[in-house]
């Protein structure tokens, strides 16, 4: 029986909370300060009954990693009398991929990359204000991987199940006020996902949510513009969520910006939410003769949300959305905005080789740069939801996406991650598919069949303005899931497009998955699985993986294929045999180098005329001994030349290259593209001397002095002619000023020395060096060494880090 005192508390309560002046929601960084211990810590079982008695309740873990006052480093640990720890806690910014730092081992997994991957455990200390109770509390991470379980203050909160989709924890009523709290992440491996490197680790960005009790819900806001002729009807759903144990008056503001941030259009409702319920609002605006989403110029939209909970303003978000048109057809293909479009895609997994899954903003927007040069104008999210910044970017470029989903599966858990990944993309201009699965044996199956259905009618109830998809693999011509898609996916088996095509008249057909042809940045020689290289022209290397330019004249020889996505953009870790440590399908190499193949799609899928000549000229000793000699070019006709003598024109057959026998010799070979008799471009190779000396180039520009911006720099060397040494392979030493720290290098995709290394062999004339900014500003020198070719220096500004872009 509770006291005058506590029941006199108890009911001033709430009365106090709504004395206090309601304040706009607020998101908070939840990136800094966290600390981590690679690998288990073993707890022993409680002993005695009061152990366990105390294990049984709310706060579980009283003792070990979990527990609200292990000793973790926080603190000086002679001051914590009974609570030593041995361990060693690194201090750690997220996001953070541990597993990409370990040493490649020969007897563990390929697909995994060989690399081990321990469990671990993550531990953050914050406070929060007193002002703050009463409201609700969240921690919202994006991705943590493989798996994770989550405590706070000792309390256990939820376990997580995958590590690509976004989850929250609501520590609203176990959180301290004023005083030290605890949130602890114990990372499990034990199981994998995928057939890919997964990385390991609180893998994206987190951030603390604190807002009233009535707010919008979690991507809880949907914009799909209607066409109406010239005018555009702008339908808005918006989800609120009222925790308070009170009847609430809300009322929602909206207005749309224009990519200049003019006013558009403006819409207001308003509606009395039941306490500690849900309630979604339609509003409805109107815009007349927008500016188009287009892959060409991706104009973007803001809508501004602001509500009002009892005429007080509470929370205030901004949704990007795109006016366009999209429509596949069964006979003419993809149409954006009633213009046919082809789509030439590229699949793409989210980890780079540098960084593993925690890819820098900079790196990633890097990466889809060279892509969008490469050609591309479509990008498959390889094989589950990728982070929401690169989201942002593909519409920024311009990128046709297809979203797809990590499992195929109908259960409660694998449901609400489909869930989780339409309604939070589901604003997004470029996504033109929702993708259901990736080759699932199941597809063939009426098994398969119910949990198609199930998956497809739950993301059309959640957005019904774009076609689903499932990309099919196993005997695509007779599966069952055929007849429930709205476009049909088929990877690789061109075989069975004309049979599809047959069965499915009506049916809209995309290559969801093609190519696949491994190769290997500068190895002009025969495969060399031993060593690891695959020849690095374009080539068919099986049944099944194509070359490039079979494989699109395949598509555009049937004008009702909307297009297809290579596998793949960027080469991904493993997937892969020893010593190799990644799949060679990429047109870019793992370390963001760009691949012979990068230039046969730049043929195959742009306009402005290129050329790309291959090999390099550097082939001393083989004097007289026949060569291959290919050129990849858009233009009609090429002519080749040797220390100024033709070899040879050719005529390029459409989805074609030009190609000869040359004797090698030293000197100057030179290709001219040709188109209507003019010359319109050309590129040469030339032979250089030994190299001399390094040089540094930045990649990226000048970055943001606030601890996690990245620059990324190329090691190359230069002969006494200043000329680019193409098989240059010298070990080379990188070291900055203390404005920054070196946290990768790269350059030989059958390189073991782990990737945080400072010293690294080059192979084929580049090394890639990866920079992480510290939080000074000024200007950040980064100096490469090797014996025999000096020193060499970059040097880049760093911005003060309010404001930075």
């Amino acid at each position: 029986m509770r006291s005058r005192d506590e029941r006199s508390l108890i009911t001033s309560l709430p009365e106090k909370l709504q004395e206090r002046k309601p304040y706009m929601k607020r998101t908070e960084s939840f990136h800094d300060g966290w600390l981590f211990h690679k690998g288990d810590i073993p707890q022993a079982p409680p002993l005695t009954k009061a152990a366990a008695y105390l294990e049984a309740k709310t706060e579980q873990k009283r003792c070990g990693p979990a527990a609200k006052d292990y000793a973790d480093g926080a603190v000086d640990s002679w001051e914590n009398t009974g609570l030593l720890s041995h361990d060693v806690w690194e201090k750690v910014t997220v996001p953070h991929d541990y597993v990409i730092s370990g040493t490649p081992d020969a007897s563990l997994n390929g697909a995994w990359g060989y690399l081990p991957y321990p469990n671990a455990w993550y531990r953050k200390h914050f406070t929060l204000p007193a002002e703050d109770a009463g409201r609700r509390i969240c921690i919202c991470f994006e991705a943590v991987a493989i798996h994770c379980t989550v405590y706070v203050n000792g309390i256990y909160m939820l376990t997580n199940r995958c590590g690509y989709t976004p989850f929250e924890v609501d520590i609203s009523d176990v959180v301290l006020f004023g005083e030290d709290n605890v949130i602890a992440l114990r990372i499990s491996c034990d199981e994998h996902e995928g057939w890919w490197y997964e990385g390991a680790g609180i893998t994206r960005n987190v951030t603390l949510e604190v807002s009233e009790p009535v707010s919008v819900e979690r991507d809880g806001v949907f914009v799909h513009p209607e066409k109406d002729h010239h005018t555009w009807r702008v339908p808005v759903d918006i989800e609120i969520r009222n925790d308070a144990r009170h009847d609430t008056r809300i009322r929602a503001s909206c207005r749309i910006l224009s990519p200049d941030g003019k006013e558009t259009a403006v819409m207001e409702q308003e509606e009395l939410l039941p306490k500690q319920g849900h309630h979604t609002l339609h509003l409805c605006g109107q815009v007349t003769t927008p500016l188009l989403w287009d892959t060409e110029n991706p104009a973007l939209y803001t809508l501004e949300t602001v509500l009002y909970a009892d005429g007080e303003p509470v929370d205030k978000r901004r949704d990007r959305f795109g006016f366009r048109t999209i429509r596949f057809d069964p006979e003419a293909g993809f149409f954006l905005n009633d213009r046919r479009v082809e789509i030439k895609g590229i699949c793409n997994h989210a980890d780079l080789g540098l960084t593993g899954r925690a890819v820098p903003e900079r790196l990633q927007k890097k990466r889809l740069e060279m892509l969008r040069e490469m050609g591309a104008n479509a990008f498959r999210c390889a094989h589950y939801p990728h982070p929401a910044y690169t989201m942002d970017l593909l519409d920024e470029m311009g990128f046709l996406v297809m979203a797809e989903t990590r499992w195929f599966s109908t259960a409660p858990e694998s449901m609400a991650q489909l869930a989780a990944l339409v309604r939070r993309n589901r604003n997004h201009p470029g996504i033109i598919l929702w993708s259901a699965g990736n080759e699932e044996p199941l597809h063939l199956t009426d098994q398969g069949r119910r949990i198609a259905r199930g998956m497809m009618e739950r993301i059309r109830e959640l957005d019904g303005t774009r076609p689903v998809t499932t990309a099919v693999s196993h005997d695509p011509a007779h599966a069952a899931v055929a007849d429930l898609v709205d476009v049909m996916g088929v990877n690789y088996n061109l075989t069975h497009f004309d049979l599809l095509h047959k069965k499915y008249p009506e049916l809209p057909l995309v290559s969801s998955e093609n190519t696949a042809t491994s190769t290997t940045r500068g190895w002009y020689r025969e495969d060399s699985p031993e060593r690891g290289y695959m020849n690095a022209f374009d080539h068919t290397t099986s049944e099944s993986f194509l070359s490039r330019e079979t494989t699109w004249k395949y598509i555009m020889d049937r004008p009702w294929i909307a297009g297809g996505f290579q596998w793949d953009g960027t080469e991904h870790r493993g997937e892969t045999t020893w010593p190799r440590l990644c799949s060679q399908a990429g047109a870019i190499d793992l370390f963001l180098q760009k691949k012979e193949a990068f230039y046969v799609n730049q043929a195959l899928w742009t306009e402005k005329p290129m050329i790309f000549l291959a090999p390099h000229w550097n082939w001393q000793g083989l004097e007289g001994e026949t060569l291959r000699v290919t050129v990849y070019t858009n233009c009609s006709e090429v002519t080749l030349r040797l220390n100024g003598k033709t070899v040879g024109t050719a005529a390029v057959q459409k989805y074609g290259h030009a190609e000869w026998d040359v004797p090698y010799e030293p000197g100057k070979l030179e290709a001219w593209g040709i188109i209507d008799g003019h010359t319109v471009c050309r590129m040469e190779r030339e032979t250089t001397g030994m190299p001399v000396r390094l040089r540094l180039r930045c990649e990226t520009g000048s970055a943001c002095a606030d601890g996690c911006d990245v620059i990324l720099l190329t090691c190359e060397c230069l002969d006494a002619e200043e000329r680019t040494v193409p098989d240059a392979s010298p070990l080379v030493r990188f070291s900055c000023n203390g404005l920054g720290s070196i946290i990768a290098t790269g350059s030989d995709v059958c390189d073991h020395v782990p990737v945080p290394s400072p010293i690294r062999r080059m192979r084929e004339g580049a090394i890639s060096v990866l920079i992480r900014a510290g939080t000074s500003p000024g200007l950040l020198k980064v100096w490469a060494e090797a014996e025999g070719l000096g020193r060499a220096v970059c040097m880049t500004k760093l911005r003060s880090s309010p404001g930075c872009d």
